[in-house]
């Protein structure tokens, strides 16, 4: 079934920035179009912005290494500040395994941060 966005409920974080609400459209019609999922700086599952729902069990995908160190087989800490976002391992201390997917989640996390503050 193709999906119905015009009647999706609205989030209470899209009703409260304009921002959010745009970036999330385009970003839900580029995705339909062939944008990877992985480069988004929203998050369609949870409707906010990357970088405040990254550390969500969500956006753990060992399959492609998103968010989890190989190595320990453990899904990786999050922590966002103002300005960027840190991967950490639980298990070996490793700060951001150093993995494709892993710079990946860090650079979008740094475009969501710097999309949200430019309001």
């Amino acid at each position: 079934m193709r999906r119905r966005a015009h009647l999706r409920l609205v989030t209470s974080c899209e009703a409260e920035d304009s921002t959010l609400t745009a970036v999330l459209s385009a970003e839900d019609l580029a995705e339909e179009l062939g944008l990877d999922p992985h480069a988004r700086v929203t998050c369609g599952l949870h409707r906010r912005w990357l970088h405040q729902c990254v550390a969500s069990p969500d956006h753990v995908i060992p399959v492609t290494g998103h968010r989890w160190c190989r190595p320990c087989r453990k899904p990786l800490e999050v922590v966002v500040d103002d300005t960027t976002a840190r991967l950490l391992c639980p298990r070996c201390g490793t700060g951001t395994p150093d993995t494709a997917a892993n710079r990946q989640v860090v650079r979008a996390c740094r475009t969501s941060l710097a999309a949200s503050h430019a309001q």
